[in-house]
């Protein structure tokens, strides 16, 4: 597989959040802003880019029946490292994610993409594929977030202080003035309402691509 079928696969074809509809729990629990989806997904994209460049080089070397603990324990390490740093260096923000950030670990697209690629390829494909699909799904938490945010709220990076500081308020754009809000984008039921928007979305794109693919052989048939 070469890298633009990689990249095209984690970014759209096989997006973990629309099409393989995984990591379900950080996608309807956390995207409730911009900000927060944004943050998670990038620490999730680094867990799975530096989780499968790790595994590609000792795959090898790694007996089958102890495969998976070991992966379990080197995915571990890097979250460790993220969650430190994040509580280090960002205290509000961690405290904003909470137990969402040792949960990567659990992720189940995070163990998927080190068994299904990077323990069956070499090191460089196996990095870009964790981090295409991590991007993948941060594209998903993203825009979930601020359709939420927006829906809910009527603002867009509320809450951007606590990633860069209290200078970055300034940032924070107010869309709709003196809106009191919807309490149920904001709300669980709202994530399932706004993925299945996305969802949707993404399938109509898809079935109009098909159907602008096969008109010209459809052409092409009914002119002999």
């Amino acid at each position: 597989m070469n890298s633009r079928e990689i990249i095209n696969n984690g970014l759209w074809k096989q997006n973990p959040g629309m099409v393989q509809l995984l990591g379900m729990c950080p996608t309807l629990a956390v995207t409730s802003s911009v900000v927060n989806g944004l943050s998670l997904g990038l620490a999730t994209a680094f867990v799975m880019a530096a989780s499968n460049a790790s595994v590609s080089p000792i795959r090898r070397w790694v007996p089958g029946e102890i495969r998976i603990p070991v992966f379990i324990l080197i995915i571990a390490a890097l979250v460790t490292v993220i969650d430190l740093g994040m509580h280090a260096y960002l205290q509000a923000l961690h405290a904003v994610l909470g137990i969402f950030i040792p949960l990567i670990v659990t992720n189940c697209i995070v163990l998927a993409r080190v068994e299904a690629f990077a323990a069956r390829n070499d090191t460089g494909p196996s990095a870009l594929d964790g981090l295409m699909m991590g991007l993948g799904l941060t594209l998903v938490l993203t825009v979930l977030g601020g359709m939420r945010e927006l829906v809910g709220h009527g603002t867009l990076l509320s809450g951007i202080d606590l990633a860069l500081g209290t200078a970055a308020k300034q940032f924070v754009l107010t869309i709709v003035p003196n809106y009191h809000g919807f309490l149920l984008a904001i709300l669980p039921p709202g994530a399932f309402i706004g993925l299945s928007l996305l969802i949707a979305g993404r399938n109509w794109m898809e079935s109009r691509k098909s159907v602008e693919q096969a008109s010209p052989a459809v052409a092409l048939a009914a002119g002999h």
